[in-house]
């Protein structure tokens, strides 16, 4: 009876050490949110400046600019995965993998071949462990994301399309993340990055916007030239910033879980501990009793 409770001892002080990890974490992951969401809002405004931009260029002018118009075939489609380099974030990374691979599979039932790209390190470990190919992986700025993270892999994904699905590069990008919705919701989401899709992130205008008459200098190409690869950036830095606040919202809810759930393993053993040493004062003084009954029958 007495190695039973020295067991439940035992499980009882791990149960409590758990819940000092956990709880930590859960603490260091609500701190990180909020400087995520700051930076997410800080972003807004420069995105929808471009959009703008973007929208009045591709609107206003006649110019066939590649990055505009599609192409009659699509022969190699690009699928960047945005995963975090930690785990102990729920379905946060399974449920991105499980929406890139359902894309790739679309992609392929449609006559595409899917070439995947690769942001963070558990992206790149799932696929190593299944020997898939990946074109290009980028790992350790998932979270606290950096701009120059965000130039490089525009510049990786603008260079493949340049060079066409043809000649070993690919004819459309697709974006795969999370999306921040709420600090227990994150969402899955798909954005056709090019060819180039303009819409205005802004939900509080629902009229449509009226343009003013532009003239460009020195052209409407030129200023499409020096406009795409800036709004490239931004959306794909912005899908760093909202996984990163996903990533950091998810890391907080299983944390919290694993708090309450270290919470009530200390209770189950606390009352089975307890009732092990009733047990235990029980049978001692039936022991006792027992030996005074007999001591008292033998005189």
């Amino acid at each position: 009876m007495g190695a039973q409770l020295r067991v439940y001892k035992q499980k009882i002080n791990s149960a409590q050490t758990t819940k000092k990890i956990t709880k930590a974490m859960e603490l260091i992951a609500a701190s990180r949110i909020q400087k995520a969401m700051t930076r997410v809002r800080a972003s807004s405004p420069f995105a929808r400046a471009v959009t703008r931009a973007v929208s009045a260029v591709a609107t206003h002018s006649n110019t066939d600019h590649p990055l505009t118009q599609e192409r009659e075939t699509i022969h190699r489609s690009a699928v960047v995965i945005f995963t975090s380099d930690r785990g102990l974030a729920g379905a946060f990374n399974s449920q991105i993998l499980r929406e890139g691979l359902q894309l790739a599979e679309l992609l392929r039932q449609q006559g595409k071949e899917p070439v995947f790209y690769l942001v963070g390190r558990k992206a790149v470990g799932y696929f190593q462990f299944r020997r898939m190919q990946s074109a290009a992986e980028w790992t350790g700025d998932t979270d606290t994301p950096h701009f120059s993270t965000a130039e490089e892999i525009a510049a990786v994904l603008l260079e493949a399309y340049d060079r066409g699905g043809v000649d070993g590069g690919v004819d459309e990008i697709n974006l795969v993340y999370n999306r921040f919705v709420s600090m227990m919701t994150q969402s899955p989401e798909t954005v056709r990055l090019l060819p180039l899709e303009v819409v205005e992130s802004d939900a509080e205008d629902t009229s449509a916007q009226i343009y003013p008459l532009y003239e460009f200098e020195p052209d409407a190409e030129t200023v499409l030239d020096a406009l795409l690869p800036v709004y490239i950036q931004s959306r794909v830095f912005n899908a760093l910033l909202q996984s990163s606040a996903a990533k950091h919202a998810a890391t907080q809810k299983a944390m919290k879980s694993a708090s309450d759930n270290a919470d009530k393993l200390i209770t189950d053993y606390t009352r089975l501990r307890n009732n092990a040493r009733q047990a235990e004062i029980t049978q001692q003084i039936a022991e006792i009793v027992g030996g005074a009954d007999a001591l008292a029958s033998g005189k």
